[in-house]
């Protein structure tokens, strides 16, 4: 289904941001995605946070690959650049496009499938040379846009539709991030923009790849007798499950995750549609997200028994960037004279000498 064309007037009231633009300037189409998709509370939080942020539209790239998550730039920022690309290989036309112009703002959206399957090579790679950008992985469980088969993320023994139980254990992106040396990590729920907003805020400003996994409940598959994602078997487990299943034509589901008195032991529950409950916990105070190993045996500790944590999990400044790294000019390619990127035959024949 094509998206439609928001209409272009404005509220009088509306505030404008330091560059004299409104948040329904930073909006793009109409989205086709189911009604009451995390996705679409995801691209809410992406509006507000270049709003607040006051970015130029035209130095935004946003990106993606195939999938329900990668519709997700068609509704944000109607001008700034975009490319769709193919299924899995977002992270590598960012890699060629930052190489090019390192001056944009570059986001990428993609899902579980789309990132953990057909794309983990490019995604792990994209990890390793620190490409600068912010990398929004739209975590559902499923294959939403192919009628709900297994994701990379399924739980071993979780029954698909048909029947059929999975029996490969799952990736999670976060861990997987931390493992391949990722220098900003975090994650968050879709309904929880006083939270996700900050994240992007921080990501934006990172020197480096951020990696933000969004906790997003697809609200058309994933729910039957079998699946460990389902509401049933977390009411009857208590596991703290991070998809939902069909429900009803409804509006966004919205919530805080924080901690009370800074105390670990709490954790918010989130009621769905159904009026079922799905947990969340936010850090503790006083936990340190720049060791690596700590963090990482938090978040086993945690999802050991069951729980989500979120927040910024893991944070490092001082790795350089892929520009850093090969030691590129510091204004955009784009913007140097052709003289300069190609010297001629005469300068090759000089660097040839050095390989005699």
């Amino acid at each position: 289904m094509p998206s439609i064309a928001k209409p272009i007037a404005q509220h009088p009231s509306l505030k404008k941001n330091n560059l004299g633009l409104t948040v329904r300037d930073y909006e793009g189409t109409m989205s086709t995605l189911c009604a009451g998709c995390g996705h679409d509370s995801i691209t809410a939080a992406i509006v507000r946070t270049f709003w607040e942020l006051s970015t130029p539209p035209h130095m935004i790239a946003k990106m993606s690959g195939i999938g329900c998550s990668s519709k997700t730039p068609t509704y944000f920022v109607s001008g700034a650049h975009g490319f769709n690309s193919a299924h899995g290989r977002m992270p590598a036309i960012v890699t060629g496009a930052n190489a090019a112009n390192r001056e944009l703002i570059y986001i990428g959206v993609s899902g579980d499938g789309d990132s953990l399957s057909i794309g983990l090579g490019h995604l792990s790679h994209a990890i390793r040379r620190n490409v600068r950008m912010v990398y929004v992985i739209e975590n559902n469980g499923v294959y939403g846009l192919t009628k709900g088969q297994f994701s990379a993320s399924a739980d071993i023994g979780s029954k698909s539709k048909r029947g059929e139980a999975n029996r490969m254990s799952p990736i999670d992106p976060v861990m997987l991030a931390l493992s391949l040396g990722a220098t900003f990590v975090a994650r968050s729920f879709s309904g929880d923009k006083e939270q996700l907003v900050p994240i992007l805020k921080a990501a934006f400003s990172h020197r480096g790849l951020a990696l933000i996994d969004v906790v997003s409940p697809c609200v058309t598959f994933n729910d039957h007798v079998g699946s460990t994602k389902s509401y049933l078997y977390s009411r009857q487990h208590q596991y703290k499950a991070t998809e939902s299943d069909f429900v009803p034509p409804a509006s966004e589901i919205v919530a805080h995750i924080g901690s009370a008195n800074g105390h670990i032991s709490e954790a918010t529950s989130v009621t769905m549609h159904d009026g079922s409950v799905v947990k969340f916990r936010a850090l503790p105070d006083g936990y340190d997200p720049t060791d690596r190993q700590k963090v990482f045996s938090y978040l086993q500790e945690r999802q050991g028994k069951g729980e989500v944590p979120t927040g910024l999990l893991y944070l490092d400044e001082s790795v350089s960037d892929v520009h850093e790294l090969n030691n590129t000019p510091d204004s955009a390619l784009t913007s140097i004279p052709f003289e300069k990127l190609c010297p001629g035959n005469a300068e090759l024949q000089k660097m040839l000498e050095d390989f005699r």
